[in-house]
């Protein structure tokens, strides 16, 4: 039939492994120490030298001052629903706190 080949599609550079990403940084002149990136510092510099404007979500980096402050206030939550004896509200706060503490050791 049809002697046509199509041509094959590169995957979408967020498809990527890191492994993947540093062959293409290896082509991609501009780039230098792909070997000691991790996967979001090659994305972010393949896209630089390509142009390419980084359009994804980014997530809302709180600092870790932000994060602090509001384990403090759900402390004081909590322990304001503990002496109402509120149990299930106590218990919503004790997770949030938990997930913020989480949060917290991740971005440190």
């Amino acid at each position: 039939m049809g002697g046509k080949k199509k041509e094959a599609k590169e995957k979408p550079l967020e498809k990527m492994t890191a492994t993947e990403l540093r062959e293409v940084a290896k082509e991609t002149s501009g780039i230098t120490g792909a070997h000691g990136m991790n996967k979001d510092e090659l994305l972010s510099a393949i896209r630089q030298a390509r142009g390419i404007e980084e359009t994804g979500k980014k997530k809302a980096d709180a600092s870790l001052r932000d994060i602090k402050a509001k384990i403090k206030d759900l402390k004081v939550k909590r322990a304001a629903a503990l002496e109402g004896k509120d149990s299930r509200m106590a218990t919503i706060y004790k997770r949030k706190i938990s997930r913020l503490k989480s949060r917290s050791r991740r971005s440190a």
